[in-house]
């Protein structure tokens, strides 16, 4: 009997274990698909795009390096840092240049953001955007210094669904005065849903209309990630795939994406 009844217990505690990691998975996922939830992280994420030039052949590789700082500057407000760092392999992207790998142009944005929610349950962030001249190659960025305002605004509901969307513009303020001038619009919608077990099925477009050319780049991205842990380390796991609904003539058709992101949340 006591044998019994240890067993059940372990069982029991057993099962409570499981179930207990799976909320803090899904918590940790909930938090992954809000940009400005109060979660530190690392996201490494890799990029392939197919489909460059007037030919078609061309294609770059781009590992995104974006760490996202939360930091509370008062009792009812946070301030989110988020950098991205891109570092670019390229091939028959620009006609008649052959290959480059490098850094390429690195955006830092801020976004000034209550910890309470509105009474529509929406949370919302807003600050500047700053597009820093750190190309190793006058092919991989803009050769420009550009600046301008960033808006993120989503929902989360109780069943798992996470709405919202991305924004920023950006000016050209200095650089190099030969270059096209930067004068853009970034626009990205989200959809995510939780799966349970720190499971999340993603759908974004990274819109970006170009004010200088009239153009729109509108690559569709589906996605599904995992939160799990490597030894100790809570990280999150993602693979999908992008289609190009417009670009322009010698720009990219379809791609893929691998993200692999360290998580660091609060204790």
């Amino acid at each position: 009997m006591q044998r019994s009844i240890s067993a059940g217990f372990f069982v029991f505690a057993a099962f409570a274990s499981l179930h207990a990691r799976a909320q803090d998975a899904d918590e940790l996922a909930k938090q992954l698909s809000n940009p400005i939830a109060s979660l530190t992280s690392v996201p490494l994420q890799l990029t392939y795009d197919e489909g460059y030039g007037s030919d078609g052949d061309g294609r770059r590789y781009t590992l995104n390096i974006q760490p996202v700082i939360p930091i509370s500057i008062t009792d009812s407000w946070n301030m989110i840092s988020r950098t991205i760092v891109p570092v670019l392999s390229q091939e028959d992207v620009i006609p008649g240049t052959g290959s480059q790998s490098g850094l390429g142009d690195t955006l830092q944005s801020l976004f000034f953001s209550p910890k309470a929610l509105t009474a529509s349950g929406w949370t919302w962030g807003a600050g500047p955007a700053l597009l820093l001249r750190t190309a190793s190659d006058d092919l991989l960025g803009t050769e420009k210094w550009s600046a301008g305002p960033t808006l993120i605004a989503l929902k989360q509901t109780k069943s798992g669904w996470t709405y919202g969307f991305l924004t920023n513009h950006l000016w050209s303020f200095a650089g190099e005065e030969t270059r096209a001038d930067v004068n853009s619009t970034y626009l990205q919608p989200f959809l995510a849903k939780g799966l349970g077990r720190g499971r999340t099925l993603s759908l974004n477009f990274e819109s970006t209309y170009d004010w200088e050319s009239d153009q729109w780049t509108v690559p569709l991205n589906m996605g599904y990630s995992k939160v799990s842990k490597v030894g100790t380390q809570l990280v999150s796991y993602q693979g999908g795939v992008r289609y190009y609904l417009d670009a322009p003539d010698d720009g990219p058709e379809w791609g893929l994406r691998l993200a692999f992101t360290l998580l660091y949340p609060k204790k």
